[in-house]
């Protein structure tokens, strides 16, 4: 038996290729297909339809694992935010960022936000589909009891309504500890990113794009080329 885990790209690193040119839609992932990829984690439909993405997908033999849904838009009409990435079928709807208002470092605005997610949690797990969320550096921070704002986040609430998808490298960059949130987590995280950073001292860009030489200077450009 296999142990190969499904390996997929985010859509969102290719939004270059696609923002003002939506008709690439097909030969970009005729050629993510060809690098070896298993799905996509979709970031927006640039444009098309659902029904055009699901046909596109289907035909260059690409799974649509899930997909970076901003919270906004899930408030504004979660209905049809479930309904489209339905047609498409994606098993996985992401909140990608958590505004500034409502992050750890802010306890007032974090606790009010906290019933929000589980609302939108509930809805999506009812349709069917499982709600997750994607960290930044921002929710490792110390609550008054000494928690992570992270952990407090997955503790309010329930496993139905809300599971990670780890960011390894924005988990790693805050705590230093990616492996042991994987650890703690096991069994609780259908979706992971990996990605390659570099982080030397106090350095500003704390990662870049693989392939791209790490500049040797005093200033700091502050090049981020993933999210």
């Amino acid at each position: 038996m296999s142990n190969k885990l499904p390996v997929g790209i985010q859509v969102y690193g290719l939004r270059d290729l696609l923002e003002n040119t939506p008709e690439n839609f097909k030969n970009v992932m005729q050629q993510v297909k060809a690098l070896g990829y298993d799905g996509v984690e979709l970031a927006g439909l640039y444009g098309l339809t659902p029904e055009h993405v699901k046909e596109v997908l289907d035909e260059v033999g690409l799974v649509p694992i899930s997909a970076h849904v901003a919270f906004a838009e899930m408030m504004e009409d979660l209905d049809q935010v479930i309904a489209d990435y339905k047609k498409i079928g994606v098993q996985y709807l992401v909140m990608p960022y958590m505004a500034e208002e409502y992050r750890p470092v802010n306890p007032e605005g974090f606790q009010k936000f906290l019933p929000m997610l589980n609302e939108v949690g509930k809805k999506i797990h009812d349709a069917g589909m499982t709600f997750l969320y994607h960290n930044h550096d921002f929710e490792f921070v110390r609550m008054a009891d000494g928690k992570w704002g992270y952990d407090v986040m997955f503790e309010s609430i329930p496993h139905d309504n809300l599971m990670p998808e780890l960011d390894t490298c924005w988990c790693d960059v805050a705590t230093g500890d990616a492996p042991g949130f994987i650890r703690k987590y096991a069994g609780r995280i259908p979706v992971i990113h990996l990605k390659d950073y570099i982080k030397k001292g106090e350095v500003k860009n704390m990662y870049k794009l693989i392939g791209i030489e790490e500049e040797e200077s005093e200033g700091d450009t502050g090049y981020f080329g993933f999210r």
